[in-house]
C-alpha cells in the first residue's frame, strides 16, 4: 500500500485525510520552523481544517509528490454522529494488557500496524469530551489516545525506519469503545503514576530517579520516565530534564519521544521543564 493507496482507502471509508511529511523528502515538509527529527509525522497543512474527503483532491495531493497520509481525528464521525477515538499502543498488545489487568477482553476492531505497535480505531458517543489525555490509565498504558483536536498517521504511510503502516484487515470497521475504557479516560488520576505496578526507587534524588529510568525494560520505559520526571518536577531538582533525557535515550527511547514525555510530566505537575 502506497501513501496514495492509503489516503484513497481512508476517504472511501469516511475518514478525513490530510498530508504529512514523508521521510524520503530531502527536507521536512512539516509546517513547523524546526524539525525535531521525527520525519514522516509532521503535518504539512493545518490538519484541523486542511483535511479532505474529496477523491480528486487526494489524487492531486498524494499523486504529485511524497506525502504521508494522516487521519484528522476530530473531522471523522461514524454512524449516528459518533466520534472517532484512536488508541495508540507503543508496543504490540499494550492495550490488551491494560484490558486484561482490569478483567476485560479487548475487542477486535479496525487496526493499523505501526513501526512500534498499532493504532486501534474505535467509535465513542459524541456527547463525551474526549481528547488526548489518558485519564486514570496514566502510568498503566504504554501508549496514547487521540480524539478531538488530533491526528494520527494513516495506513500506507512510510515510517522513518522503513516500516509501512498497514491495515490488519481492510474489511474490519471500528467498533464502539468499551465502557471501561471510556470511564478510565474520563477519570482524572488522583496522583500521576501512583497506580503502576513496578517498584519505586528508594531515593527520589536525581541519582535515584536516573537509575529508575535506566533500569526500565521494554514496555516500561515511557511510563517510568514520566513518573521520574513528575517526581523531579515536584522536588525542583536542578538539571533534571537534561539528565533524565540522557538516561531515557540510553535505555532506548527516541530523543523526541523522551523530550515530549518529560515536558508532559512537568506540565502535569505545573512546572516548566
Amino acid at each position: 500500500m502506497t501513501p496514495l493507496d492509503g489516503a484513497l482507502w481512508l476517504i472511501r471509508h469516511g475518514f478525513a485525510v490530510s498530508p504529512c511529511d514523508h521521510p524520503e523528502l530531502n527536507r521536512c515538509a512539516g509546517l513547523h520552523k524546526t524539525c525535531d527529527g521525527s520525519r514522516g509525522k509532521h503535518p504539512a497543512v493545518a490538519f484541523t481544517r486542511g483535511w479532505t474527503l474529496d477523491e480528486r483532491k487526494v489524487h492531486e495531493t498524494f499523486g504529485r509528490g511524497l506525502r504521508n497520509p494522516a487521519v484528522s481525528v476530530g473531522a471523522c464521525s461514524g454512524p449516528g454522529g459518533v466520534q472517532l477515538l484512536v488508541v495508540d499502543s507503543d508496543r504490540p498488545g499494550a492495550i490488551e494488557d491494560v484490558a486484561g489487568a482490569r478483567g476485560e477482553q479487548w475487542s477486535t476492531t479496525m487496526r493499523v500496524w505501526t513501526a512500534k505497535g498499532h493504532h486501534d480505531y474505535l467509535w465513542a458517543p459524541s456527547s463525551l469530551k474526549l481528547g488526548n489525555g489518558l485519564g486514570s490509565l496514566q502510568g498503566q498504558f504504554d501508549g496514547d489516545v487521540r480524539a478531538g483536536n488530533a491526528y494520527v498517521i494513516g495506513p500506507g504511510a512510510l515510517h522513518a525506519t522503513g516500516v509501512v503502516y498497514e491495515l490488519e484487515d481492510p474489511e474490519r470497521p471500528p467498533v464502539m469503545a468499551p465502557s471501561w475504557l471510556l470511564r478510565a479516560l474520563l477519570t482524572k488520576p488522583q496522583r500521576p503514576m501512583r497506580q503502576s505496578s513496578y517498584p519505586r526507587p528508594e531515593s527520589r534524588s536525581l541519582q535515584g530517579l536516573v537509575k529508575f529510568v535506566a533500569d526500565s525494560t521494554q514496555g516500561q520505559r515511557n511510563s517510568r520516565l514520566f513518573w521520574a520526571a513528575c517526581r523531579a518536577a515536584e522536588a525542583d531538582v536542578d538539571d533534571a530534564p537534561a539528565v533524565l533525557l540522557d538516561a531515557a535515550v540510553h535505555v532506548g527511547l527516541a530523543e523526541a519521544e523522551a523530550r515530549s514525555t518529560i515536558a508532559s510530566a512537568f506540565r502535569t505537575v505545573g512546572v516548566s521543564a
